[in-house]
């Protein structure tokens, strides 16, 4: 069985890759004793590079079309191998093909919130998430750096440490652009344009290129959110007076709405009363009926006065009420009286605004005479 292995791999005349998967950026050609056919025929597709490898030194690289493997096309392997004349044997090398198209929709993410410094909100912890695209640009470079003598590498393989990378440079890039965070949202694609600028090189490095960094999603604090919505609501309503009213109605509402039984429904009516109230006092003079007048405010100067009657509070009477209650003796000098600003009661004979009621008051009529006097 190993003899016919050894045999039909000397026969193998045909190298190429069909790749399934999708996510494959490397695949070594796999073959008996990594022995290759004098003659044989390379196939390299659009989108794909071969890299031949002789005792793990890269030898040639082969863009897109179809080869004879003869020493005419295979000049730095000949040199290595000391063939200066030719050769009719098989001779052994490694083939890495890699696929040069974009691979899209890798995802990328900040590796935990950068601080930006804005003029409205002061210092504001940021995130932010997206996708990228990259291809092999340099197939050489890539597997010396990256892939080594890995048979098959996905992008699961690498994706990790560049997002990582992205991550990273996108903290450093967001505090330089002055953008307002509220501003950032609308300019994702400045952002993106960026971002790929930044990161071109360090990417470069590995063989790779990235096309494309979309940022999808910027993620700012809840109290910052909460302010965004709170003004874009009062720039929408303009009128203040408006948006109370509409607000305290839709409370009105919800309290007459309340399941909460009976006791519920009562709370929820003196609620209901109370938004009431102060959506009038809030609607202001607007609010009233056309015909409904509204009441005469207290004459200034009207001094009122509470008065103590068998150890009870009465009034407040004003000074013409007093003046009737001197008259038919229910207010005497001795009677404890008490108004706005005063420390205690004390006896109306005291209070200087009631000394008048007294002084105009007839003293007791005199007992008749006894008769015959």
């Amino acid at each position: 069985m190993a003899l016919w292995d050894k045999l039909r791999g000397q026969f193998i005349d045909i190298i190429e890759w069909l790749d399934p998967t999708g996510d494959t950026l490397v695949h070594r050609f796999e073959r008996y004793g990594n022995e290759i056919k004098y003659d044989a025929k390379l196939v390299v597709r659009e989108g794909q590079a071969a890299v031949f490898i002789n005792e793990g030194q890269l030898a040639d690289v082969f863009t897109p079309g179809t080869y004879t493997l003869t020493t005419q096309n295979l000049p730095i392997l000949t040199t290595l191998q000391g063939w200066k004349y030719g050769f009719n044997s098989p001779f052994k090398a490694e083939v890495y093909f890699c696929s040069t198209r974009q691979f899209t929709s890798l995802k990328w993410g900040t590796p935990g919130p950068c601080t930006m410094r804005d003029q409205e909100f002061g210092a504001v912890r940021v995130t932010a998430f997206g996708l990228y695209a990259i291809k092999i640009k340099d197939p050489a470079v890539f597997i010396r750096e990256i892939v080594g003598t890995d048979g098959t590498f996905t992008t699961e393989e690498i994706e990790q440490n560049l997002k990582g990378k992205i991550g990273m440079r996108i903290k450093e890039v967001m505090p330089e652009l002055g953008i307002p965070v509220l501003d950032l949202e609308s300019k994702v694609v400045i952002l993106g344009d960026m971002l790929k600028e930044r990161i071109s090189p360090p990417f470069g490095d590995y063989g790779l290129e990235v096309t494309e960094v979309q940022v999808q999603d910027i993620g700012l604090p809840e109290e910052v959110e909460k302010a965004i919505d709170k003004g874009g609501a009062m720039r929408a309503i303009g009128n203040l007076q408006a948006y109370t009213q509409y607000e305290t109605a839709g409370a009105i509402k919800d309290a007459a709405q309340n399941p909460s039984g009976m006791a519920g429904a009562g709370m929820g009516m003196g609620m209901g009363f109370a938004m009431a109230n102060q959506m009038a006092k809030t609607m202001g003079p607007q609010a009233a009926s056309p015909q409904a007048a509204p009441g005469p405010p207290p004459i200034p100067g009207t001094v009122q006065f509470f008065i103590a009657v068998g150890g009870q509070q009465t009034g407040p009477f004003d000074m013409a009420v007093l003046k009737q209650q001197v008259a038919s003796g229910q207010l005497t000098q001795e009677t404890l009286v008490w108004k706005q600003g005063m420390a205690n009661w004390a006896p109306a004979g005291q209070v200087a605004e009631l000394g008048g009621l007294f002084a105009q008051t007839p003293p007791p009529v005199p007992p008749s005479p006894p008769a015959g006097e």
